[in-house]
């Protein structure tokens, strides 16, 4: 790697100071196009000349089988497993430091940062609302894969390869649908065994093509390593999340609770019990407006929203709800999930029980809370309907819920036999039904 000395280039960085970068572009455009084309590698110097650490990547994603025109691997995880993985993995603890450093100088920037894991995969994607927008057309998203050997040349997935500091530059990545983007990573080791436990990441336009780029990445990565080892050394804060997540509880009367492992539960206002059961309900994030009119049914002020939000951070922790679009960080054990699981674990009296009169979901006027309402509420009545249990049938009848259920009242006295001593009182009630409801 003589580059590596080299007055005229440094050998990680794209650019050298003063360099033209359209003319930049266009050599490496001609070199790219001769290698997909031909296989030939452009010589090390001249019109069509490569950094050696950007051909040698080039050749090993030929080897890899990579496509350079294909499009990148989601991922293959389920996103509430991503979000268990993400959770525990021990790069958890240097986001909060990278979103204080980094986040807020790259709001509105046109570039998004970026923390892997030690295999490629993007666990946390933040920064410019339209940035990250564009950035899912190449699915540089959180969950995907960016390993070398899946996604051919780019800064995360070479950094990992070669355990150091790299930018990429427009055609110096070897997947066509990647060059409209630059990026810059640099690899983040564990404090005690050295290994590399991820990578941090920009990717963006013309900013990151500057040499600069890459120092402030390097200079990040640094702060984060240091914060580890001092964690590491005081045994404050582990880098791994505690297994125990946060729990949301709604379902239990008018009060609404979050608690997170052996701390004394937090009781939330209903808006934040509200935000929190939409943020669940959609893993996947939702913007401003969603949010706003989920809430009301004529929406409320977006302002309000990121107020709400802005709250809820500080009472809960800063990074528990991430930004563009909103959603949570980390998985959160709710109550509701839990009567969905004791459903489909054939629980169903579990369930009813766990249900009661519905709590938050029943009292909200948000729309978006009633639609989770009546969702969870029909899946309920249709698995007491399908069941077909006297004892099931009896408790949803009972319930505030059911006690104008004409078809469940219905289904009871279909399975009770002559003589039963609820006959009588069951078949009455049908009657009754019918006369209310004129059917």
């Amino acid at each position: 790697m003589s580059e590596t000395t080299s007055p005229a280039r440094d050998f990680w960085t794209a650019l050298t100071p003063g360099e033209d970068p359209a003319a930049r572009l266009e050599q490496v455009r001609r070199a790219h196009e001769l290698f997909v084309q031909t296989g030939t590698l452009a010589p090390a110097t001249g019109p069509t000349s490569v950094r050696s650490v950007v051909r040698d990547s080039w050749l090993r994603s030929v080897k890899g089988g990579v496509n350079p025109s294909g499009m990148i691997d989601a991922g293959g995880m389920s996103w509430n497993d991503f979000l268990e993985y993400r959770a525990g993995h021990p790069m958890a603890a240097a986001y909060p430091l990278v979103r204080s450093l980094m986040l807020d100088e790259v709001s509105d920037s046109g570039v998004v940062v970026a923390l892997t894991d030690d295999v490629g995969r993007l666990l946390w994607v933040e920064g410019d609302h339209k940035a990250r927008d564009q950035a899912g057309g190449i699915n540089f998203v959180e969950g995907a894969v960016w390993a070398e050997r899946v996604a051919g040349t780019n800064a995360p997935g070479l950094a990992l390869e070669v355990d150091h500091g790299v930018q990429i530059f427009g055609a110096e990545h070897f997947s066509v649908p990647v060059q409209e983007w630059n990026c810059v990573a640099a690899p983040v080791h564990d404090p005690v065994t050295g290994a590399v436990i991820g990578v941090i990441d920009v990717t963006g336009g013309e900013r990151v093509a500057a040499p600069f780029a890459l120092s402030m990445v390097k200079s990040v990565v640094a702060a984060v390593e240091s914060e580890l080892r001092v964690r590491t050394l005081t045994g404050n804060a582990p880098a791994v999340a505690p297994a125990t997540g946060p729990e949301l509880l709604v379902l239990d009367g008018d009060r609404y609770f979050w608690r997170t492992g052996s701390a004394p539960a937090l009781r939330l206002s209903r808006r934040h019990a509200e935000i929190l059961v939409l943020l669940g309900e959609y893993p996947d994030g939702l913007g401003t407006e969603e949010i706003a009119t989920m809430l009301a049914e004529d929406g409320i002020d977006p302002v309000t929203v990121r107020a709400e939000i802005s709250r809820l951070r500080r009472d809960l922790g800063a990074d528990l709800v991430a930004s563009r679009p909103y959603r949570l960080t980390v998985p959160v054990e709710s109550d509701i999930e839990q009567v969905r699981r004791l459903l489909r674990g054939g629980d169903v009296a579990g369930a009813l029980e766990k249900f009661g009169r519905g709590g938050l979901l029943a009292a909200s006027l948000a729309p978006g809370i009633a639609d989770v309402f009546e969702e969870l509420k029909e899946d309920m009545r249709s698995t007491v309907l399908a069941a077909r249990d006297p004892e099931l049938l009896r408790v949803w009848t009972g319930s505030v819920h059911g006690r104008e259920d004409l078809t469940a009242w219905r289904r009871w006295a279909q399975t009770l036999p002559p003589g039963h001593r609820d006959e009588a009182l069951v078949r009455g009630r049908v009657r009754l039904l019918d006369r209310r409801f004129g059917i």
